[in-house]
């Protein structure tokens, strides 16, 4: 009996569907509050531990840099322990660095908590596109949609949540550490999920060989890998530097603590939005440029107003960055999937596309920093950003449909078409 002939069953699958789409909204939505809740306390931080702008800015970029390096251990991850422990894992790393930051009270120990969550935030980014390419094979922009949508939107808890509780509690050490408690809760949801299902590293020696050739694809020698994630990277240094330095930057205009921080919120909610919508928009077409492109023209107006006209219309700036930067994100993690039809060789793939791209990534706040110190101001950081994107729009015309199945130098193949 079909699936559609079925009505018991097909709502059974339909509500395991949203129960799913609901985990992965949990797990999303512990992936930036580690970077955004540091930025609007940035200057009390600075004041508390005495760290430069340059250290301050490490606070954002070695978490970065752990997302990408991380990124690169993520296939010995799965096939030790699996996709499902590995995201458990990841989890935790989050929890517990988060936590300790109830008790780090000099930069060198709010750096180490950064880079432990990062790496935590790498195994969940790696792993889970693929659980989603495998279990939502014809509904790939949704399930990323909603991904990169709550990864946005708990950025925008994150900046805009953290100050609240600062002043609540009386300490940034709490407004750290109450970030243990999401992931703690989306930990407890992903193992009620898959309270049942086996990990990777226990399966047959005929599924193990069934792996193997997957396994053994040298994604990191493909030029196409290289150009994507050179593209996520750059893109994303964006994104790092807005969440780094957006708050101060107003803050050196007169803006309060509390009202930059409500612009960096801002900017979350454009990016949460656009991050589900783009790649909604984008599902119809196998074309995914035009998409790209559009993303990337948003982020360029509104990284250009801020560099030109910072007060004219701040909101209007940072919606606009927020939306390219949102949308562009979740399509350019859609169109690394759409690279092979095999969800084994598509998470190596997107994985090496995050590890590089999170390094490119990491170097941007601390550019900014510094261009900061020399300059006394953003300004030429933001004209620099402006020029990437500029190069990311041309470089963007590459990604043809046409070259998804060819791109590991192979032709045809079940697991190369899409």
């Amino acid at each position: 009996m079909s699936l559609e002939s079925d009505p018991a069953r097909s709502q059974s699958s339909g509500a395991s569907a949203v129960v799913w789409y609901a985990t992965i909204v949990a797990i999303g939505l512990n992936l930036r509050p580690l970077l955004t809740s540091i930025s609007p306390l940035m200057t009390t931080i600075r004041d508390a531990t005495g760290l430069s702008f340059y250290g301050a800015s490490l606070l954002t970029s070695l978490p970065v840099v752990a997302m990408g390096l991380g990124a690169f251990g993520t296939g010995l991850l799965a096939r030790k322990l699996g996709e499902t422990r590995g995201v458990a894992l990841g989890l935790i790393a989050i929890a517990a660095a988060c936590g300790a930051r109830a008790f780090a009270s000099t930069g060198g120990a709010l750096m180490l908590t950064a880079t432990a969550a990062g790496a935590g935030v790498a195994a969940i980014q790696a792993l889970l596109p693929a659980v989603m390419k495998q279990r939502f094979a014809h509904r790939v922009p949704l399930a990323m949609g909603l991904f990169s949508a709550s990864i946005m939107g708990g950025g925008g808890l994150g900046a805009s949540l953290s100050p609240l509780a600062a002043r609540l509690g009386g300490s940034w050490h709490l407004a750290l550490a109450i970030w243990a408690v999401p992931a703690l809760a989306a930990l407890v949801l992903w193992g009620w999920l898959n309270r049942g299902a086996r990990a990777a590293a226990g399966a047959t020696p005929a599924q193990a060989q069934a792996q193997q050739h997957p396994a053994a694809v040298p994604v990191w020698k493909k030029r196409r890998a290289w150009t994507l994630g050179l593209h996520f990277g750059l893109v994303n240094g964006g994104y790092t530097s807005l969440v780094a330095w957006l708050p101060a930057y107003y803050q050196q205009h007169g803006a309060s603590v509390a009202a930059s921080g409500s612009l960096l919120a801002a900017m979350t909610v454009f990016q949460a939005a656009c991050a589900l919508l783009l790649p909604l928009a984008a599902a119809r077409f196998t074309d995914r440029r035009p998409w790209l492109i559009a993303g990337l023209c948003l982020q360029w107006i509104g990284v250009v107003g801020l560099a030109a006209w910072p007060e004219a219309a701040p909101l209007l700036w940072v919606a606009a960055a927020g939306a390219g930067l949102g949308g562009t994100f979740s399509v350019t993690l859609v169109t690394a999937l759409d690279h092979s039809g095999d969800h084994r060789i598509a998470a190596k793939l997107v994985a090496f596309v995050q590890g590089l791209g999170f390094v490119i990534a990491a170097l941007a706040p601390v550019v900014a920093g510094r261009v900061r110190d020399l300059t006394g101001g953003f300004t030429a950081a933001w004209v620099m950003l402006a020029v990437s994107i500029t190069a990311m729009i041309v470089l963007t015309l590459a990604f043809s449909p046409r070259s998804y199945g060819r791109w590991l130098g192979l032709h045809g193949g079940p697991l190369l078409e899409r």
